[in-house]
């Protein structure tokens, strides 16, 4: 064979361990923590909840501003016919004329029952319940995000799994085969070894699906592009070894979980926040007290005034003797103009001020529902409460109770891959001595198998039901 066809090979498996290499380095290798960091930061959930912290912000902001005085100005301006009033004489005139007028108002409550200190201190409550809102959400996807990365691992281990058994597989096959050449076995010992690669092969096929599926879980929950070429970070994952779920007490995990899970914080800021609505209701009954005041001025286009005198006669008849006589008197009259628009702005300048007293008499009945209404707010808070207490109780009394089932069955399975080990390590040493069967050494083999996948779910089960408890207990969600 010429060198050319001795290399070809080589090159070309080089080629492909290269590729290999590079898309290995081309994809992203993502930690638990940012993970979670990220999905916190994209999560559509936590945007809602940040939008509705934002939005209590405003609320208290503007209940805060709303002990300020209120200004305002105002501007008009028209035209009239026929019989109307002059605004600036106040005198009733029957011609066309165009007028303006300007105001700046001012006003600021005194007295309004308490309704503006019990607002802000409502709204500052609600800022608060709304961070153990964000905080809640924040928690609720870091426990989710725990949970599919721990089903990457697990399904990544699983396939590490599938790889060994084909393998091995491959390799009683290729070894039978040489006894089949060699004399040793007849050509109908490959085929229960065939059937064994086909089983395993399909296992691998079903253990890429599995981690495909887990992938997807996990870029929803990260709002990432399923199309993202992305792995996990694989820590050692090791059974914590002061990990004891038997010996924990449901009253000490509860107290630590009403201590520390933000739904249960949120409802009990509702709550407080709910009793200042009953005041602010009440408020409706009490007077209100307010201080006002206002510049005005005005402009006419009727409106006339003296630029001076001129002289002149003035008829009018008398009567003397019986006989009419027409006498001349001289007079001053008035020499009138268009008063310009400077002169009405600064010349009809007015400003008042004042209290207003508003006691409230008769309202329909609105004071008295409103009333009702805000105390049947408290109590659905309270029942809120209490129903979010009970719920976190029978969350904690089930995490506990999957998490010493876990750790037994945990054991359980260690003891059985253990002994399905010792089974198959001397199933394979009499095999090699040609002891047993092929179909003995295949039984011993399945159930090194089943026992090792067994294992596997359920320390990841464990693992899992470990996190849960530490998400009640209020601890950082971590794999080491």
């Amino acid at each position: 064979m010429s060198r050319p066809s001795l290399l070809r090979p080589f090159l070309a498996g080089l080629a492909v361990v290269f590729g290999l290499s590079l898309s290995a380095n081309a994809q992203e290798v993502w930690s638990l923590q940012r993970c979670i960091q990220h999905a916190r930061q994209h999560n559509l959930q936590m945007k809602l909840s940040e939008l509705a912290l934002q939005n209590a912000r405003l609320t208290h902001e503007l209940n805060r501003l709303s002990r300020w005085p209120s200004l305002s100005a105002n501007a008009g301006g028209g035209v009239q016919f026929g019989r109307t009033i002059d605004p600036v004489t106040n005198d009733f005139i029957n011609q066309r004329l165009w007028y303006n007028s300007y105001s700046i108002n001012t006003g600021v409550t005194l007295y309004n029952g308490g309704s503006i200190r019990n607002s802000i201190r409502k709204s500052e409550i609600d800022i608060d319940a709304g961070r153990a809102d964000a905080e809640y959400t924040a928690d609720l996807i870091a426990l989710n995000v725990a949970t599919a990365y721990l089903a990457v691992l697990q399904a990544e281990e699983q396939l590490d799994n599938a790889r060994r058994r084909l393998e091995l597989s491959q390799m009683q096959l290729d070894q039978t085969d040489k006894l089949i050449r060699a004399g040793s076995l007849p050509q109908t010992a490959r085929y229960d070894i065939e059937a064994q690669v086909a089983r395993d092969a399909q296992g691998l096929v079903q253990a890429e699906a599995a981690v495909e599926s887990a992938y997807l879980t996990l870029k929803n929950l990260l709002n990432l592009d399923p199309a993202a070429d992305i792995r996990v970070e694989h820590p050692d994952i090791r059974i914590p070894e002061d990990a004891a779920p038997a010996a924990e007490s449901f009253a000490a995990v509860y107290k630590q979980a009403l201590n520390t899970q933000a739904q249960v914080r949120a409802d009990e800021l509702r709550l407080r926040s709910a009793g200042y609505s009953v005041a602010l209701a009440r408020a409706a009954r009490l007077p209100r007290v307010s201080l006002f005041a206002n510049v005005n001025t005005n402009w006419s286009s009727a409106a006339l005034w003296s630029q001076g005198t001129i002289e002149t006669i003035r008829e009018q008849e008398l009567i003397i003797d019986g006989t009419p006589v027409t006498v001349g008197f001289p007079v001053e009259v008035p020499l009138l103009g268009k008063k310009p628009f400077k002169d009405q702005i600064f010349d009809n300048f007015g400003q008042g001020i004042g209290l207003q007293l508003s006691v409230p008499i008769f309202t329909n009945g609105q004071a008295r529902i409103g009333i009702e209404r805000a105390e049947l707010g408290v109590e659905q808070a309270r029942i809120q409460l209490e129903q979010t207490q009970q719920q976190l109780r029978n969350d904690v009394q089930r995490a506990l109770a999957d998490a010493r089932a876990a750790h037994r069955n945990y054991e359980a399975a260690l003891r059985s891959a253990e002994a399905a080990r010792v089974a198959f390590e001397a199933a394979q040493r009499r095999y090699e001595l040609g002891a047993i069967n092929q179909y003995d050494y295949n039984t011993a083999r399945n159930n090194l198998d089943i026992a090792e996948v067994q294992l596997t779910l359920a320390k990841y089960d464990y693992l899992f039901k470990l996190k849960v408890l530490d998400f009640y207990k209020g601890r950082r969600l971590t794999i080491e």
